[in-house]
This record gives C-alpha cells, structure tokens and sequence, in this order.
C-alpha cells in the first residue's frame, strides 16, 4: 500500500516532474527511467490498483480531487460566465454597431435621393433656358435676315438713283 501522503504528489506530477518522488514511492518492479511511457503506464496502474481497495487513500484522493474538482468546476463556471457575459456585450455592440450603420445608410440614401430631385429640378429649368436661348436665336435669326434683304433693297434702290442722277 502506497502511503496517503504521496497521493497528493501524484496528483500535481506532471510526466516531467515524476523524476521527483518521495524516497518512499520507490517501489520493487518500478521501471528504470520515471519520465518513460512504461513508468507512466505503472504509476497510473499502481494508483489504480492499490488505492482501489484502500478507502484512505481513495477518500483522501476523492477529497483532493473533489476539491480540486469544484474549484476547477467553479473557476470554468466563472470562466464562462465572463466568457457569457463578453458574447453579450459584443453581439449588443454588434447590434447598436449594425443599426448606426443602417442608419448612415439610409440617411446617406436620402441625401442621394435629395440630390437626384434637385438636379431633376435643376436639369428642367436648363432645358427651359435652352428652350427660351433657342426660341430667341431663332427669332434674332429672322430679324437679321429681315434686315438683311432690306439693307439689300435700300442698296439696290441707292443704285438706281445714283445712276438716274448721272443719267439726268
């Protein structure tokens, strides 16, 4: 039977640190090398097999080991409670994240809208300017060609009493 005091040591050895164990541990038929697979494979049949039948070491291991269990239990609760509690903040930060840019979007949207209106307005009063430019041209056109033909006439008539006056 391995003594009580060592269950605790068994406990908290890594594979690393097995090389470490009481004086007592050391056992007839314990493998050459403490770190090796085979060493592990012993200790862990060793534990298995002898404290199975002794209700000491089992109590003081299932005392360690529920100890150790609800403080593990306990801080992973606590673990994801703050785990719990980060998702919530974030998936809200999402959210307000998500409706500010739903909101710059439609106002970005309106501002789109806004501008096609005003240039739409804009476009209607340049097309009745051009209308109006046009409609002017048009008619300066027809004055201009009006007086056209009667610069020509009155030059024609200029003609024809010049040459009446030196035919008299």
């Amino acid at each position: 039977m391995i003594p009580a005091g060592i269950t605790a040591y068994c406990q908290y050895l890594s594979p690393e640190n097995l090389a470490t164990l009481p004086v007592e541990f050391n056992m007839i038929n314990m493998p050459s090398s403490p770190t090796s697979s085979s060493s592990l494979t012993y200790l862990n049949d060793l534990i298995n097999n002898n404290f199975s039948s002794s209700s000491n070491g089992q109590d003081l291991m299932m005392s360690n080991n529920s100890t150790s269990d609800e403080d593990h239990q306990h801080h992973h609760h606590q673990s994801i409670i703050v785990l719990d509690e980060r998702k919530q903040r974030r998936m809200l930060s999402n959210r307000e994240s998500a409706r500010r840019s739903r909101m710059r979007k439609q106002r970005h949207l309106d501002e789109l809208w806004s501008q096609v209106i005003r240039l739409r307005s804009e476009n209607n009063c340049l097309i009745d300017k051009l209308n109006r430019v046009s409609e002017t041209q048009d008619s300066v056109l027809k004055e201009n060609s009006k007086l056209k033909e009667e610069a020509s006439e009155l030059r024609q008539l200029v003609c024809e009493l010049k040459s009446n006056k030196n035919n008299d």
